[in-house]
């Protein structure tokens, strides 16, 4: 798949595509709906797919300090991306001049003088151009002028995530907020995941038998409700059964809210300076502060039981 940052990154004999465009944060399933129909439309056309999107979040730009948490950075979107058979993925940066652009601007800019669409896919709701000012039926109705046309998908899905509401990326970080790491994997048709580099933290889960990752996270990451959760640490390619705390670390009054992934069973690992990926698959209880040392080693002995368990039946499907 190839992977454009910028429109000057287009190849200049780039020929005719199917697109969409979107944020596409989680790249969640109803993203998949869209992404997916997009791949399908382009290999009946005998045409590439290319999904667009933006960087930072269009919101940061427009209103300074309101960039949401981000379920999924750009390189992990693209990942997903390409799992659904997309051809290309265009990351424009999203500047005050460019957030500036009209909508019919941007159709001519992006679309027809450097994607050169032949149809494009998106959402009831897609909103582009300065201001959001354009919607599908503007888009649709300068289409024949360009010669691309408009399908429109509707990408609701519902579920028991959030009591029934349709599934969306608002929805996820609502819930991923809340711990309910679960609710989010329904909509996201996985485990939430979190990344970042692992750095040296108090070394006290090694100290009390229980040595953990602890993972400096990727900036805006959407990180789970303060708790201890079961899942999976990944690193190179191995994905290894793991107990996760997130939070103050309240025993010892801890100041900085960390990520920490204990691998169940493994002995000996050195992680230090590894980029690695966290799955949180199940909510295990919340962080407290105990009466004693001995009884926070019952407690995490607990935990780590209870993860094996959770991710073992997780994994026998």
């Amino acid at each position: 798949m190839q992977r454009w940052r910028g429109l000057e990154d287009i190849p200049q004999d780039w020929g005719r595509s199917v697109v969409t465009i979107g944020s596409y944060d989680g790249v969640h399933r109803g993203h998949q709906l869209i992404i997916g129909r997009a791949v399908e439309r382009a290999r009946e056309l005998g045409l590439p797919s290319v999904v667009v999107t933006f960087d930072p979040h269009p919101s940061e730009v427009v209103r300074p300090g309101s960039h949401p948490p981000l379920l999924a950075p750009h390189h992990r979107r693209a990942e997903l991306m390409a799992e659904l058979g997309v051809d290309a993925v265009l990351i424009l940066p999203f500047t005050t001049e460019f957030s500036k652009l009209a909508p019919a601007d941007f159709i001519a800019k992006v679309l027809v003088d450097k994607l050169h669409a032949r149809l494009v896919i998106e959402g009831p709701n897609f909103r582009f151009g300065h201001r959001a000012a354009g919607n599908v039926q503007l888009l649709t109705e300068l289409g024949p002028a360009h010669d691309y046309s408009v399908e429109v998908i509707d990408l609701y899905v519902s579920g028991e995530a959030g009591g029934g509401e349709p599934f969306s990326s608002t929805l996820t970080r609502r819930l991923t907020a809340e711990g309910d790491v679960a609710g989010a994997a329904e909509i996201l048709g996985r485990p939430h995941r979190v990344e970042g580099v692992v750095v040296h933290g108090a070394r006290r889960g090694r100290e009390l038998g229980f040595p953990t990752a602890n993972v400096q996270t990727l900036p805006h990451t959407a990180i789970p409700a303060d708790g201890v959760y079961a899942g999976w640490l990944h690193v190179d390619g191995e994905a290894m059964p793991a107990a996760i705390s997130v939070g103050m670390n309240p025993q010892f009054d801890g100041k900085n809210r960390t990520v920490e992934a204990y691998a169940i069973d493994r002995v000996g690992l050195d992680l230090y300076g590894l980029h690695v990926a966290v799955d949180f698959l199940a909510y295990v209880r919340g962080q407290e502060k105990f009466d004693s040392i001995d009884a926070l080693l019952v407690a995490m002995a607990a935990d780590v039981k209870r993860a094996s368990e959770l991710v073992a039946a997780a994994e026998r499907g």
